[in-house]
């Protein structure tokens, strides 16, 4: 006996909207931002600038993402298109560690050879960038439970970070002289872009890989059917995240002998369940009345799940 239970949801026209305007302002501001580094001679504006830019290719692809995981799912791809999104989460990280090691490599290279820069169009830029920064990220904040809102919108707040380096930096030039903040500044904010990629590209190669959703351990939600009344057994269990946030189950669980009427309200406790303490709505459940061969082929001390 099988049943299936699904709940899809998808939010409004008004984050993509948003997610376009932040496109077109970051892509101004990283030509501003390029043109004072090339101007001033700052490699952390330069670095801060290709920063900005490949948040200018994250935002497009949150947009490109969020506008293909609202689509709905076709005869060919049944589930719809919600891994959009965390592909573009996921290449969007792998692209922010490739360009920290570019800038990694360019600051070791100015630090051998310190270049003059002029502090006051860092300063200057420097604090538009944050600006720029905190408005967008307070623009797409209220989504952050998205993983690829989430990573745009860290993204944002490392540069607004990077832009308090740098004025700290202008500030240190103009009273000192100490031409090398420039290039220490260029490393600390690779290493800021390195570290913000990281739990995206984690948690969106996981997602990628259907490992189980973060959060969830496999030995609670199987705890949590078993706890239903009339069931006695869970096996071939596997959870998996269809997108970002919707969450999907498959299993194969072992009720009493009991006619088809009991049998529904056991299931309809076991959605219960799965939804109330584990906010999974997307679930296949295959009841048995013997055991079956996957049965044998697993898991926990005392109880059958894998």
């Amino acid at each position: 006996m099988g049943a299936h239970f699904h709940l899809h949801s998808h939010g409004g026209k008004a984050t993509g909207r948003i997610l376009l305007v932040s496109l077109l302002v970051t892509l101004v501001f990283v030509v501003v931002e390029a043109l004072a580094g090339l101007r001033s001679g700052s490699l952390a504006l330069l670095s801060d600038a290709g920063h900005n830019f490949t948040d200018a290719f994250g935002l497009a692809l949150a947009a490109a993402g969020y506008y293909w995981a609202a689509r709905p799912g076709d005869h060919v791809r049944t589930f719809g298109y919600q891994r959009t999104g965390v592909l573009a989460a996921f290449l969007n990280a792998l692209l922010l560690v490739v360009l920290s090691g570019a800038l990694l490599w360019e600051s070791y290279q100015r630090l051998l050879n310190p270049q003059p820069v002029s502090e006051k169009t860092m300063l200057w830029v420097a604090a538009l960038g944050i600006l720029v920064n905190l408005a967008i990220a307070w623009s797409i904040g209220g989504h952050s439970h998205d993983l690829n809102l989430r990573a745009a919108w860290i993204h944002q707040m490392g540069d607004a970070a990077s832009c308090v380096g740098i004025i700290v930096g202008a500030v240190i030039i103009h009273y000192t002289g100490w031409l090398a903040i420039d290039p220490i500044l260029s490393i600390v904010i690779s290493l800021v872009i390195v570290w913000t990629a990281w739990d995206i590209f984690k948690d969106s190669l996981n997602i990628l890989l259907e490992g189980l959703p973060k959060g969830l351990r496999l030995a609670e939600v199987t705890s949590g059917i078993l706890g239903v009344s009339g069931v006695i057994e869970v096996h071939d269990l596997h959870i998996w995240n269809l997108g970002t946030e919707d969450r999907a189950l498959s299993c194969h669980v072992l009720i009493e002998d009991v006619p088809p009427s009991a049998s529904e309200s056991i299931l309809r406790d076991v959605n219960c369940v799965l939804q109330e303490r584990f906010a999974i709505y997307h679930t296949t459940i295959q009841f048995e009345h013997t055991r079956c061969a996957l049965a044998d082929i697993s898991c926990a001390p005392g109880r059958k799940a894998y």
